[in-house]
């Protein structure tokens, strides 16, 4: 009976067993792999539903709370806050949808690429037979995005796409921005009810006061629901970067087999260099310089079974 290892990777020394006749070669450059977007119809949907919840939260905060305060201040300044909150939310939501999270190219376990590793005697390959492609330490294979993806850590349908080396800091940051605008739709619905209770309904909003009430409880559910799930997300995910451990290896159990960063050492492969005002932008790259993904590494010993059984986990 075959192990379950065997039915997840190829392990091999020699090009042979890997079978790569029955690989195709990757495309050119620049045709298939043009722009990174992920044609899942859950993903678009669940990405579609978050815009779409961004902007009803925006008409409530606008036309029931601000537009009708008597305060031209308090209107001004959490009017400026708020769309500043929710452009930087959904500009961080827009580009870790469009990042390509780290991707292993496709394809690559051709016989020709494997002979040109030239492996030496004590060196293995992973080959993923689903992609077919020459797998990198720490990187797994994807059943939703149909790639291996380098230091994946969960496949998000409300991104429609998979968290990962490269678009780690968006996400992160998508979270940390929504949950800061449902915390802020909270506060400022608490204060209108209160000004509403004390002045005449007719008087603090331009709609009917059953309206005014359903539009608030409705936001008021949704800036709830939201501000615990993205607070849970971002803080899990500023666990994993400072313990250097995805979310995937962390539910296998892995033992670690790479060497840990400090915290603040893996806040800054993340996030692009020291602490800055960057750290807070969804527009500001990657700076710091990157190491290029190893396709071979040398074989310690015996590889255990249970660390190269593949586990896909959405959040």
């Amino acid at each position: 009976m075959r192990s379950p290892a065997h039915r997840c990777r190829d392990i091999e020394r020699q090009a042979g067993y890997l079978q790569p006749d029955q690989c195709v070669p990757p495309p050119p450059r620049g045709t298939a792999d043009g722009m990174w977007f992920i044609q899942d119809g859950c993903g678009i949907v669940c990405g579609v539903i978050t815009w779409l919840l961004v902007f009803y939260a925006e008409f409530v905060v606008l036309f029931v709370m601000l537009v009708p305060s008597k305060s031209l201040v308090y209107s001004i300044i959490n009017g400026v806050l708020f769309n500043a909150l929710a452009f930087l939310a959904l500009a961080s939501h827009f580009r870790a949808m469009l990042t390509d999270p780290g991707a292993v190219p496709k394809g690559n376990a051709t016989k020709e690429f494997i002979e040109s590793l030239q492996l030496k005697p004590g060196q293995v390959v992973y080959k993923c037979p689903k992609c077919c492609s020459i797998k990198p330490d720490r990187a797994h294979h994807c059943s939703v995005c149909k790639r291996c993806i380098r230091k994946m850590d969960h496949h998000c349908p409300w991104v429609n796409n998979c968290v990962g080396e490269e678009n780690q800091k968006y996400f992160v940051l998508f979270t940390m921005y929504i949950a800061l605008i449902s915390l802020h739709c909270l506060v400022m619905v608490v204060f209108h009810f209160l000004y509403c209770f004390e002045e005449d309904w007719t008087k603090c909003s331009t709609f009917s006061p059953p309206a005014t009430v359903i539009l608030l409880i409705l936001l008021c559910f949704e800036g709830l629901l939201f501000l615990i799930f993205t607070s849970v997300m971002f803080g899990t995910q500023i666990h994993s970067i400072c313990t250097d451990e995805t979310g995937i290896e962390r539910l296998k159990g892995e033992t670690p087999t790479w060497e840990r960063k400090r915290c603040c050492e893996g806040m800054k492969a993340v996030f692009g260099g020291p602490l800055s005002l960057g750290w807070l932008s969804p527009f500001s790259g990657l700076s710091c310089e990157k190491r290029p993904s190893p396709q071979i590494h040398a074989a310690q010993g015996e590889i255990i079974e249970e660390n190269i059984i593949e586990v896909l986990e959405e959040c």
